[in-house]
């Protein structure tokens, strides 16, 4: 059988399963097992990537084999590739990779415990200037305060916004105060000319745009 590393160089990163990039980290397998064994374990175990990625030390380590220093590979492949997309946002127009933005969020934020708020700020050309988490919040609630978004857009001369908050429940549908939230910000930030593109919902297991949705459009 065709080695990870071998197949790799033959056929490109792209040609492997999900089991056999991870073997490539976790470099050998247990007593009995493979590399590539082990990470069809994990993968089952976990029941998903994203989910194994975003795991915990403990959770990790309770299974056979697997160290911290395991843990730390993997999360550090899974830093690089948040840094990664983040960096692309700032390097290129959004509308050139409008998918970006949704990987950025659902890699950085999809699984979070709590709630947080997050502002993409963009400048003229619609290149990211800064993400910034804004608001925290609660497994279910958080707070946010339209004049501290207000603020921070202004002091970063931001011409555009995508704001975003993730949902820990699994669902990414919108609350009705996350419908007259994004009314709010819309007109507000319009009295100020900068436009909102989009408002985002992020979970471990969907994705909502506001914009996609139809839900962009408001009268001043």
């Amino acid at each position: 059988m065709e080695q990870p590393r071998e197949k790799l160089r033959a056929l490109g990163a792209a040609a492997l399963t999900d089991a056999e990039l991870l073997a490539i980290f976790l470099r050998v397998g247990v007593k009995g097992k493979t590399a590539v064994a082990l990470a069809k374990d994990l993968l089952h175990h976990f029941g998903s990537l994203p989910r194994l990625l975003s795991c915990t030390p403990e959770e990790l380590t309770q299974i056979h084999g697997m160290g911290i220093s395991k843990w730390s590979q993997i999360q550090a492949a899974h830093e690089l590739v948040k840094r990664s997309l983040e960096e692309k946002l700032s390097e290129d127009s959004i509308l050139s990779s409008p998918g970006y933005v949704r990987e950025f969020l659902q890699a950085k934020y999809g699984r979070l415990p709590h709630e947080v708020f997050i502002c993409l700020y963009l400048d003229s050309r619609l290149r990211l200037i800064e993400c910034q988490e804004l608001f925290r919040g609660s497994n279910n609630r958080t707070a946010v305060y339209p004049r501290e978004i207000l603020k921070e857009a202004l002091s970063r001369n931001a011409s555009a916004l995508i704001v975003a908050h993730n949902h820990p429940s699994g669902s990414s549908e919108p609350s009705e105060a996350d419908l007259e939230l994004t009314q709010l910000l819309y007109k507000a930030l319009q009295l100020v000319d900068i436009s909102l593109l989009d408002h985002c919902i992020v979970s471990s297991s969907g994705f909502y745009s506001f914009s996609d949705e139809g839900h962009m459009k408001y009268d001043l």
